[in-house]
């Protein structure tokens, strides 16, 4: 099959894939890397400085729902 449909024009990826979260990864990183793209990033609006009054008061840490951390 890739003898005849692997042209120039429509290229075969084969991803090797004994570790399934690193083929999935190289993957999406391969198609990404395909993808032209400049370097949108905005410059960071000038703010007024922020006031300190005091009154703010952070909730119980145990009355949260916090996300599993998987990095």
């Amino acid at each position: 099959m890739f003898a005849r449909t692997d042209i120039k024009q429509a290229r075969w990826y084969v991803v090797k894939a004994d570790v399934k979260k690193c083929a999935r990864l190289n993957c999406i990183t391969h198609l990404l890397n395909l993808i032209p793209y400049q370097d949108l990033t905005p410059t960071p609006p000038k703010l007024p400085p922020r006031p300190n009054d005091g009154a703010y008061l952070r909730p119980p840490l145990e009355n949260q729902t916090f996300i599993l951390e998987v990095w």
